[in-house]
């Protein structure tokens, strides 16, 4: 199948842009949110420069959350809608594009904050320490998480073909040349077995290699509550 068409899930669009410009990325958390609630989130930036001098630029905008019971209508489900536009821009003599990883992380019972920083990860207590992405991703859908638990979110799945024609799935738009972006609308993640507070937070993570270096930068979104 053709990945750039047929690949995408859930009103997400990829396509090639320059980066917007950058702004302030706040982390507080916002309030406990109602059914039926739009959730505006901030814009953010974030540069990292690489050992080689290559500029990695990413920036979020228009990011927003709609929080909505789930059809299940008990405590243990909910339903939210998230929209956005990522945009990576690399820069310098030995760019040659890059690949986008945009996803949520959803966690029952935790916390999900931290710094901004080319590093940062997500200060939580899932397993006591720091962590940049959890191992456990799957693709935008329906998340089953207990008390304690997180679990990463990717939004896209690209369909291609691989080495032997087979059917392979991609959670990355590789983009090449200068800048690439991902837009996604109404991408729904559905939460079922929380018993308590839940939160989720969106993550960018672009990786670039050159013939020096190979090297990944993630830009974390604000979390907000989904109930």
């Amino acid at each position: 199948m053709n990945a750039s068409k047929t690949g995408l899930r859930r009103g997400l669009q990829i396509a090639a842009s320059g980066a917007a410009a950058a702004v302030a990325l706040g982390f507080l958390s916002v309030g406990a949110a109602n059914a039926d609630t739009l959730v505006p989130l901030p814009d953010g930036s974030i540069t990292k420069t690489l050992v080689d001098g290559t500029v990695v630029t990413i920036t979020r905008t228009g990011e927003s959350a709609l929080v909505s019971p789930s059809m299940g209508a008990t405590p243990l489900h909910r339903n939210v809608w998230v929209s956005g536009k990522v945009a990576a821009e690399v820069t310098g003599p030995n760019a040659k594009g890059g690949a986008i990883t945009a996803g949520y992380v959803v966690a029952c019972q935790l916390t999900l904050g931290g710094k901004a920083g080319a590093d940062s990860g997500i200060a939580t207590n899932w397993d006591g320490t720091d962590a940049k992405t959890p191992a456990s991703a799957k693709s935008s859908g329906t998340v089953s998480i207990g008390p304690g638990q997180a679990r990463s979110v990717r939004l896209l799945d690209l369909e291609k073909a691989d080495a032997f024609g087979a059917e392979s799935h991609s959670g990355a738009n590789s983009f090449k040349g200068k800048s690439g972006s991902v837009t996604y609308a109404d991408s729904t993640i559905g939460v079922e077995g929380c018993a308590g507070y839940a939160q989720a937070r969106s993550y960018a993570t672009v990786s670039v290699s050159t013939d020096n270096v190979t090297s990944s930068t993630t830009l974390w979104g604000q979390p907000f509550s989904i109930g």
